[in-house]
């Protein structure tokens, strides 16, 4: 049996990890999209390091696009068999996948008339066109709909007559799952653990993640191998300063960027708290994402993944993302309103990392305003915007012109929905001295370093750092 690293190794996007069995049936391990902006990556969402074809399975561990992102691809480029997820993770993959396509069309659609353009401006002069094809469309989006499964949590599903699979609650978004695979072969049973992402304990809305059972072989997380996050009561003073400071005392927007799906439904989830207690500022808060609005309604079919202090709290507040100060805000025209209004306000918007989608017009039309603030609540890749402005860059190129930044930046990873180094090593401990080998995937390698060095002086014994497109023989 082979396991070989298809993406997000050494690096924090693009999730994609391939078993080959001895008879040659192949199990994908999540089909995840990258989303930095490195140079040496600029091909790997276009081109596989395998035949989709050959692939037999695919299992997912949850939604976000870095994980899901490139099933259409798959799909598109010949794989036919069952993608097995969770319930949950089988609603959200319906919106963002076709979300994610709609992404791909309109950036191919805006290069080619800069191209067109170009073309048009050499008047006659030969110029030889750099035309892009959308990954995908919306329509191999769907399609690829129809090639999925759901489960649920606990449950032992048999894929063939060599093997089973059970989703494990991971606790990081709606319907993440860790994936434990019993697989018979040569006579004897071999189990893998894959964390897929792992979430934090005693985090609102989804219960804490379950740890793995005892296997023989696991494939961990470590975006966050070298930090520890904040603890959870500073985190709600904090916001509640950096909110009134921002809006009360500056007159300015307080504009945070977050994913469409789980930061988004925390924030408000956190604030519609604080509205119910009377401690949050009479302001007017826009959700500005069509994806997380259709999103947190998803959320509200899912009980199954609300932890108990979400249940108890449905009892005196039914609608535990929404208020009256609240607005939802799907239709373009009025996202652009925002982008020119004087008035104080929070703004939630996506993406995350800011390198695409409405909160990318809201940097530029915001960031060099001395009176707002980006909240940066999570993880960014270096090489996005907001990788650049977490570290510190004093200007930043947004819609090809270069900005002044004047705007306050605030970081809070306490937000962050992926278990830091200490809760990683909690999650990790009972494999310390019993896993053949446990493999450091999802994260970037200096942090990768840093886990592995903290895991051996805690007494975990086999620890591997994979490279891009490394394959192993686990025997």
């Amino acid at each position: 049996m082979k396991l070989a690293f298809h993406g997000a190794a050494r690096e924090v996007t693009g999730s994609c990890h391939l078993i080959t069995l001895d008879n040659g049936y192949n199990i994908l391990l999540d089909c995840g999209l990258y989303q930095g902006r490195d140079e040496e990556m600029d091909d790997f969402n276009a081109t596989w390091g395998f035949d989709p074809a050959d692939i037999d399975v695919m299992i997912l561990s949850h939604a976000h696009i870095d994980h899901s992102g490139r099933i259409p691809k798959l799909v598109k480029d010949g794989f036919t068999g069952c993608i097995h997820t969770t319930h949950a993770t089988f609603s959200l993959c319906s919106i963002m996948l076709r979300d994610s396509a709609m992404i791909q069309e309109r950036d191919a659609e805006y290069h080619n008339k800069k191209e067109r353009r170009k073309a048009k401006k050499k008047k006659g002069k030969k110029y030889k066109m750099k035309l892009r094809e959308p990954l995908y469309t919306m329509e191999d989006a769907a399609r690829a709909m129809n090639q999925f499964v759901g489960h649920g949590y606990d449950r032992r599903t048999v894929i063939n007559d060599q093997i089973t699979v059970i989703f494990r609650d991971a606790g990081h978004i709606l319907g993440s799952a860790s994936v434990i695979l019993e697989i018979q072969e040569g006579g004897k049973t071999t189990t893998i653990g894959f964390t897929g992402d792992v979430g934090r304990p005693n985090r609102p809305i989804l219960r804490d993640p379950v740890p793995l059972p005892e296997v023989d072989w696991i494939i961990t997380e470590s975006t966050y191998g070298n930090k520890i996050h904040q603890e959870k009561p500073d985190e709600i003073d904090r916001f509640l300063s950096i909110l009134k400071n921002t809006c009360l005392e500056k007159k300015g927007k307080l504009i945070i960027p977050a994913f469409s799906v789980g930061r988004t439904q925390e924030i408000v989830y956190m604030m519609d708290r604080l509205e119910h207690d009377g401690k949050l500022p009479h302001l007017p808060v826009y959700v500005d994402s069509p994806l997380a609005v259709n999103a947190t309604q998803i959320f509200g079919g899912h009980p199954e993944c609300f932890d108990s202090d979400l249940h108890q709290y449905m009892l005196v507040d039914d609608n535990p993302f929404g208020w009256n100060q609240l607005n939802y805000i799907k239709r373009v025209e009025d996202s652009k309103r925002l982008n020119h209004s004087k008035e104080p306000c929070v703004i939630i918007s996506s993406s995350g990392m800011m390198n695409a989608g409405r909160v990318k017009h809201h940097l530029y039309n915001n960031i060099q305003e001395e009176k707002n603030t980006f909240l940066i609540a999570g993880y960014c890749s270096p090489e996005t915007p907001g990788g650049k402005l977490r570290a510190g860059h004093k200007e930043l190129k947004v819609f090809g012109e270069m900005l002044e930044v004047r705007a306050e930046i605030e970081v809070m990873d306490s937000f962050s929905a992926h278990a830091d180094q200490q809760e990683l090593l909690q999650h990790l401990k009972p494999h310390a001295a019993s896993a053949k080998n446990i493999f450091l995937v999802h994260g970037e390698y200096d942090k990768q370093q840093a886990l592995k060095s903290e895991m051996q002086d805690t007494g975990f014994e086999r620890i591997h750092i994979p490279e891009l497109r490394e394959s192993v023989v686990l025997e």
